[in-house]
């Protein structure tokens, strides 16, 4: 094949460290709005951001020479430097070093965009935790509980 084709699709997860509450609505815009234009830097697309105060997630295309790790580390980096420069009052702000990827088909991209944009009635009826194992178990992924 004379060129490369790829449509590569990531559902995202990540959560501030400890789970502390700091993202709150006055904060949210903004900072998704950053995290977009960073995937953008990175030559990605970010399809959908959306999250409560404890957690974001994402829907990405992300090119073929960015690894997936590589792209989370980036982007946590940068916005915790940014929420300190723009939002002193949390410089207690940082995020969790682990993270949540999964890979998504074209074919569910709707879905899991909408399973994004409905994340504050999604967390009235379920937590972090059970939502994270939930993801988990339905990518058939091993995982020890007492480490989520």
């Amino acid at each position: 094949m004379p060129q490369s084709y790829t449509n590569l699709l990531y559902h995202l997860i990540f959560s501030t460290k400890n789970r502390q509450p700091l993202l709150t609505p006055e904060y949210q815009t903004r900072l998704y709005d950053y995290i977009g234009g960073t995937i953008r830097k990175q030559g990605g697309i970010a399809l959908a951001i959306n999250g409560i105060t404890d957690h974001v997630h994402l829907l990405v295309k992300l090119r073929p020479d960015k690894a997936v790790s590589d792209v989370l580390r980036d982007l946590k980096a940068n916005a915790s430097v940014w929420m300190h420069e723009i939002f002193p009052e949390l410089r207690d702000f940082s995020w969790q070093n682990g993270y949540g990827a999964f890979t998504v088909s074209a074919s569910h991209v709707e879905r899991v965009r909408q399973y994004i944009a409905n994340q504050e009635a999604h967390h009235q009826k379920l937590s972090f935790r059970d939502e994270l194992i939930a993801l988990l178990k339905a990518n058939e992924i091993k995982f020890d509980e007492r480490f989520l």
